[in-house]
């Protein structure tokens, strides 16, 4: 939507305006006109917007005016990168050098003769706006047909993230699959192909199915594939070795990346021969998938499965057309699925009013039983009121407009959706068409690439974070993206986005020009003016093509780090990339920064995480307007003095793990330059800093400085320093997360954190999540009710205490989530009633004296995971199990053969009467000499 930009660039200009006016000189007056020009056309564009699908020409005029907002951003940009930015110190004390040498004055009247084209063209527009709303009968206010939807939307509740299809219709079809899956004596391979139309839900059932704890025993090997429009088969290939070795914790075979076909077949072959194996090709396009991959998967000696999802019923049925092969043909919802499923979204579970059933009923017969149609229109209807006015003429275009097959019919329904968006959230959601097919999408990562792309607008009383993810909350709302995983305190962690939602997403990005997307098949028309890119892989450009470029401001690479010859293609795009603001380089094949990346003085957002970089040069001090630098996972250990100049830093991340098997144990932070605590004052995350001194400067002091940190991650606390960490951590009263972890080549150190909190009201509000990793005498006095009254995740590694935890743990009032390795060495654990009221996740690991576990009646009353690892001494189920009525599910990972025995001996015995007989999954599993775990088939129970 041109308003969505409009509404953007008039806010940045009034923000330009008041902080850097000053440097316009003359053109202040220039660009305050284009300020007050594009902010009288904001109400016309909202209605225009709105209307121009069906109107060739209104469509036009609204591309001219976003084309006009975006060159306006472009021009005012590259002032900035002229006159306000190049020198290190800052441009005011420094004006006169900079402002009258020729090269700038002949920049300046350059930007001073586009301002003037821009001006003349916006005078044209508003003109033609004039017309319309003569000739046309377009207003500046809504038609009463119009739906209301500006007011900002408020979250409905985390049980409304849960995924719609999970609680309606899926039932008989899982079972179903299930029973085709299981191994039977018949030794082969399996092909099982699902097919529907899009929008059915074949991905969210088969991926119910994959999960499946009673199917997922039966094998030794799991793969999910998702298989892209423009596949490349040594790419499906290369990522099933890599899901294959990744799930036995073994690095990917030497020389993968230059791998044939061939040669990648043979060793899928060989690696899976004598397996149990279950293997997904989700969204197949092609019957070629399947013919080139076939031959890697044994068809002897084994049961091996493959499950092919796809629209398309010839492709099921070639793959399908051997003995033992199945097609399971998914079917729209029928009456009253639909039904239940749609009152689920517009009456967030509550019955529906009266006076609105009728309409309803015509709702329902438009959206055909698709369950995507059910959970967009439903998620758009939930955002109204329930007048019945209002909905009667919502039903009625409805009818109109949706005539045609089930694709038209789906993708008018995802148009009306796109447009029901208030416009803060439409250049959001577009931006998501940059992500792969099924990509998994962390929150954290994206809302951090939207405010530095300027998309989220401050609002008082609310942080540019805490903003965005109420942008999150509102598409899931909606049902155009769909929740993955959540954080302990319910919050969306990971999100996915339907292929679908994301095919329209595509289309609108490129009528509107908001993104480049290359995904290496078949050749691509690249726009005049590329301002993002996204890469799904490496590219070869013709300089013509390179010249487009210019204006870019945002690369993404969304590649795998195989890729071949992709720094020659961030070289080149750097070339004209002076005006760049996001590089997202995740994965990204480089072990060395571009020297060019140090000179785009306006990068906001570097993300260099998951490479192999080792070093970061002192010209990183040229990066001012920097506010996101993550290092994660990088080789990076030590940061130079001159990261102290970025005063703009928001987000500092730079950590490592160990190697495949010590990972777990292994997390090194990086060395701090000194004085941390006196320059990076506008820090909100820093993860993780290595305590260890620098000079005479404690680090631990030093953080207690960065009051605004909301996430923070030490590692490698001296001992001695404990009270200090403590006073610091007391200092951080906007802390949201916490990690302290204090292990040295897989050895827990001591820590000493038992000090009382210093400061004002000795609580910490916001912390939501504490991670204490390594050895600990008690348990902190500061975890208590008082100081920690918000904690809903805890987990306590290696503290090895000889005092129960429990008694200091079980009233704590908003403790969902807690795990514990290592932690206590005594006897036995016991949960007492009335104790831990809120808790929904417990795991207890590696207790090396524990003989006994027992539960009082009342404690843990909403419990539904339990996981006990490694308890070698325990031998009985745990006492009291049977009162944790709400469990869903138990596992029992590598416990003694006495303890499974027992297990096994009284589910035998007792039947109906077992005390795990009201929990829907019960496993178990052994560890194997690979250090994976292998589930026992005997021992498990589910639901299915």
């Amino acid at each position: 939507m041109a308003e969505s930009a409009v509404s953007f660039l008039c806010n940045q200009l009034s923000i330009w305006l008041q902080q850097e006016g000053e440097l316009l000189g003359g053109l202040k007056q220039e660009v305050q006109h284009i300020r007050d020009e594009m902010m009288q056309m904001k109400a016309f564009l909202r209605v225009a917007d709105s209307k121009e699908e069906n109107n060739p020409q209104l469509k036009e005029w609204v591309r001219q005016v976003r084309e006009i907002a975006y060159d306006t951003e472009d021009v005012l940009d590259e002032y900035m990168f002229r006159f306000a930015l190049r020198g290190a110190t800052g441009f005011r004390g420094h004006i006169k050098k900079y402002y009258y040498t020729v090269k700038n004055l002949k920049s300046h009247h350059r930007i001073a003769s586009e301002i003037q084209t821009i001006k003349h063209r916006l005078k044209n527009v508003s003109n033609t706006q004039q017309r319309y709303k003569v000739m046309g009968g377009v207003n500046d206010e809504a038609s009463s047909s119009t739906l209301i939807k500006d007011t900002r939307y408020d979250g409905r509740g985390d049980a409304l993230l849960l995924e719609e299809a999970d609680v309606v219709g899926i039932e008989k079809p899982k079972k179903k699959l299930i029973d085709w899956l299981l191994p039977t004596d018949q030794l082969g391979l399996k092909v099982i192909s699902v097919v529907g139309m899009g929008g059915l839900g074949k991905t969210t059932l088969v991926k119910k199915v994959y999960d499946d704890a009673s199917l997922k025993s039966n094998f030794d090997h799991h793969v999910w594939i998702t298989v892209l429009e423009s596949f490349k088969v040594e790419h499906l290939l290369g990522n099933i070795i890599r899901q294959l070795v990744d799930e036995v914790q073994k690095p990917p075979p030497q020389g993968l990346e230059a791998m044939n076909d061939h040669e990648m077949r043979e060793y899928i072959y060989k690696f899976l021969q004598h397996k149990n194996y279950i293997i997904v090709l989700d969204d197949v396009w092609q019957i070629h998938v399947w013919e080139a991959m076939r031959y890697a998967f044994p068809r002897s000696n084994t049961c091996g499965c493959i499950v092919i999802t796809t629209r398309y019923s010839n492709i099921g049925n070639a793959a399908c057309s051997e003995n033992n092969h199945y097609v399971y043909e998914l079917d729209p919802f029928p009456k009253e699925e639909s039904k239940v499923l749609f009152y689920k979204k517009a009456f967030l579970g509550n019955s529906c009013p009266l006076q609105l059933k009728e309409i309803c009923e015509r709702i329902l017969n438009i959206c055909a039983g698709l369950p995507l149609a059910i959970v967009l229109i439903g998620g758009l209807l939930a955002t109204k009121n329930n007048k019945m006015e209002e909905w009667e003429l919502f039903s009625r275009s409805l009818a109109d407009e949706f005539e045609g097959d089930n694709l038209k019919r789906k993708m008018k329904i995802l148009s009306l959706s796109y447009y029901d968006l208030p416009y803060y959230l439409n250049s959001c959601f577009l931006y998501l068409s940059s992500f792969p097919e099924d990509e998994t999408i962390g929150v954290e990562r994206i809302i951090q690439i939207w405010i530095a792309e300027g998309l989220v607008q401050q609002k008082q009383g609310k942080t540019m974070e805490e903003l965005s993810k109420t942008y999150v909350r509102e598409l899931l709302d909606r049902s155009l993206i769909k929740l993955h995983e959540t954080f302990s305190d319910g919050s969306p962690s990971t999100f996915r986005i339907h292929d679908l939602v994301r095919e329209y997403i595509i289309s609108k990005s490129k009528e509107q020009n908001v993104v480049a997307i290359f995904t290496g098949g078949g050749e691509m028309l690249w726009p005049d003016k590329i301002r993002l890119l996204a890469l799904h892989t490496s590219v070869n450009y013709t300089q013509e093509e390179y010249d487009n470029l210019k204006y870019i401001r945002s690369l993404l690479w969304l590649g795998s780090e195989y890729a071949i010859e992709f720094t020659q293609i961030l070289e080149n795009v750097l070339v004209g990339g002076r005006l760049l603001k996001v590089l997202e380089l995740k994965r990204a094949p480089i072990n060395t920064i571009p020297s060019k990346v140090f000179k785009c003085y306006l990068l906001k957002h570097l993300n260099l995480s998951n490479t192999a970089v080792r070093h970061i040069p002192k010209s990183i001090k040229n990066l001012q307007n920097l506010e996101c630098l993550n290092l994660s996972k990088t080789n990076v250990t030590e940061l130079p003095i001159e990261i102290l100049k970025l005063r703009k830093l928001r987000h500092l991340l730079a950590y490592k793990y160990g190697d495949y098997l010590t990972f777990f144990y292994n997390i090194r932070g990086f060395k701090a330059p000194y004085e941390i605590g006196s320059f990076l004052l506008s820090l909100e995350t820093l993860h993780f800093i290595n305590a260890d001194e620098v000079g005479d400067i404690k680090i631990v002091l030093e953080i207690g400085k960065l009051t605004q940190l909301r996430v923070l991650g030490i590692t490698n606390p001296k001992r001695e320093d404990g009270k200090e960490l403590c006073s610091s951590i007391s200092k951080l009263i906007n802390i949201h997360k916490l990690g302290i972890y204090s292990v040295e080549e897989e050895v827990p150190q001591w820590m000493d954190l038992d000090y009382s909190l210093q400061s004002h009201n000795s609580t910490l509000p916001f912390l939501c999540s504490l991670h204490l990793h390594g050895r600990i005498e008690k348990v902190p006095q500061w975890i208590n009710p008082n100081s920690l009254h918000g904690l809903a995740k805890l987990s306590l590694y290696w503290s090895r205490l000889k005092e129960d935890p429990l008694v200091c743990l079980d009233d704590l009032p908003n403790l969902v989530e807690l795990e514990m390795l290592d932690a206590y060495e005594g006897e036995g654990l016991s949960f007492k009633a009335k104790g831990f009221q809120r808790i929904q996740k417990l795991e207890l690991s590696d207790f090396k004296e524990m003989k006994w576990m027992r539960v009082e009646k009342g404690s843990m009353p909403i419990l539904e995971n339990l996981s006990i690892y490694e308890m070698k001494l325990m031998v009985e189920v745990p006492e009291g199990i049977e009162h944790l009525t709400n469990l869903q599910e138990v596992r029992f990972y590598d416990m003694s053969k006495e303890f499974l025995v027992n297990l096994q001996g009284q589910k035998s015995r007792e039947g109906k009467d077992w005390k795990l007989s009201h929990v829907p999954k019960v496993s178990a599993a052994l560890k194997h000499s690979d250090g994976n775990y292998r589930y026992c088939p005997e021992f498990v129970q589910a639901d299915s």
